[in-house]
């Protein structure tokens, strides 16, 4: 990826030299020979406060996911109407309930997550952070965000803008999320254990998952990759309830697979995700980490004095944490949820309607907000949603380099995650760290989603 933006990043500081269909046609040629990660030209500023606050907090949110993971009690309540009518999430508790009725095989639990925010800037007033999301499960961009700056340092420099190219920050999430995972490995305690990334039948963002694994295989650490099939079919449990595939033991299984519903081809594909859940392996993550992150919980989390049944004693981690939030509304039947329907179908453009879904552009806005709510409003199955604030950042103009899109400036906005690693070993935290950031930035016409479906391109914070 480097090395070719590297080679677009001499061309475009060349431009003066070449004539708008010259330089057309060199980027189409090169678009025909190879694939890139997509990419801003430029780094977005980014005020220098709120960066900082995203990653003071992050501690305090992986805190937050592992606490929510052991309380059973609370995922219950939490989850209640959700599980009811959304068969996907039905079908994970299950799993969960399962797990805690045979009790867990594991007290070593893995959790690698990605916070999500974006800027609000209402008028006259500083902007403030928000979180959009916690992604728990197959949080992605950590290896090739690790590879970002260097690419838009060169690309300042060849366009005479040293300064800014030395106020790129060092970024290396890979490194953090493998360190984290290797700790997870040591733990388990056999040498001859192999670490297994759980992965797609169609990788589109294999790189990305290869930063990782790369860093894992410096530590001398043995990495398999395998689908949900491989493991249904070469997988067993011994008495010990020891994973093994292919003969194989598995110290740690790391999802980057299993977080919609499409992932699931088969019954095959949930037998072998159960199978691995009663095993001895570390999961990344465990059902109970995965459940944590759903966006039920997430509203459930903004409800006065819930943070404080996971902060007792500590009113600034809660203060810290909630100053993140931005309103998230429950569609639970009820007069709360009545209030809620009728908030949304007054003003649909004040907010986003959020399904139980991870991947990106899933999410629902304006009209649409009220064609959906008007199906369900007087059923239950409203309950598989929730309301948020639509969070309003100022655009930044820059130009999006994406394979076979014209070179144009566009009015971008941009959402910062924020990467979280921890290692538990029953009560003790054996290390809780924010290893690393991600800048993504798309254009202002698109309401929602990611570099993987295709809207969102990879990019770099300018602190001011």
């Amino acid at each position: 990826m480097l090395g070719i933006c590297s080679a677009l990043g001499h061309r475009i500081s060349e431009r003066s030299l070449l004539s708008p269909s010259v330089f057309s046609h060199i980027l189409h040629l090169v678009f025909q020979v190879v694939s890139f990660a997509p990419f801003t030209l430029f780094p977005t500023p980014v005020p220098k406060a709120v960066f900082s606050q995203a990653l003071a907090v992050q501690t305090h949110y992986n805190t937050l996911v592992d606490k929510i993971s052991q309380d059973a009690d609370f995922l219950q309540e939490a989850l209640a109407s959700t599980i009811t009518v959304d068969d996907f999430t039905a079908r994970l508790f299950k799993i969960h309930q399962q797990i805690l009725k045979e009790g867990r095989s594991q007290s070593i639990v893995l959790g690698l997550n990605r916070s999500d925010y974006m800027l609000d800037q209402r008028e006259n007033d500083t902007p403030s952070l928000k979180q959009i999301e916690i992604n728990t499960i197959a949080a992605s961009f950590g290896g090739l965000s690790s590879r970002t700056p260097d690419v838009h340092r060169h690309i300042l420099k060849m366009a005479g803008r040293l300064e800014e190219s030395e106020r790129i920050l060092d970024n290396n999430p890979a490194a953090g999320l493998a360190r984290a995972i290797a700790k997870a490995w040591e733990l388990y305690g056999s040498e001859k254990a192999v670490v297994v990334f759980l992965v797609e039948d169609v990788q589109r963002n294999i790189f990305d998952q290869r930063y990782v694994e790369y860093e894992l295989w410096k530590r001398n650490i043995h990495v398999i990759r395998l689908r949900f099939e491989d493991v249904f079919k070469a997988g067993s449990l011994d008495q010990d309830k020891r994973l093994f595939v292919d003969g194989k033991e598995v110290g740690v299984v790391y999802f980057r697979n299993g977080y919609m519903p499409d992932n699931y081809t088969s019954e095959q594909s949930w037998d072998a995700r159960l199978l691995m859940e009663r095993s001895r392996a570390v999961k990344c993550p465990d059902i109970s980490t995965h459940l944590a992150g759903t966006k039920k919980v997430q509203q459930v989390l903004a409800r006065p004095g819930v943070l404080e049944r996971f902060f007792p004693d500590q009113p600034q981690a809660v203060q810290q944490i909630r100053a993140t939030f931005a309103g998230l509304y429950t569609l639970d039947l009820g007069p709360e949820g009545d209030k809620t329907v009728s908030m949304a179908l007054a003003a649909p453009e004040r907010f986003v309607l959020k399904p139980q879904r991870e991947g990106g552009g899933n999410n629902i806005y304006g009209s649409e907000i009220c064609q959906v709510l008007e199906q369900v409003k007087e059923s239950t199955e409203r309950t598989a949603y929730i309301l948020m604030d639509k969070i309003h950042p100022t655009p930044v103009r820059n130009y999006l380099m994406r394979q076979g899109s014209p070179l144009k400036i566009s009015n971008c906005l941009s959402e910062l995650g924020v990467f979280g690693a921890y290692v538990r070993q029953g009560k003790d935290m054996v290390t809780n760290e924010c290893v690393g950031h991600l800048l993504r930035t798309k254009s202002s016409e698109h309401s929602d989603g990611g570099v993987a479906a295709g809207v969102a391109v990879l990019d770099n914070p300018l602190l001011f």
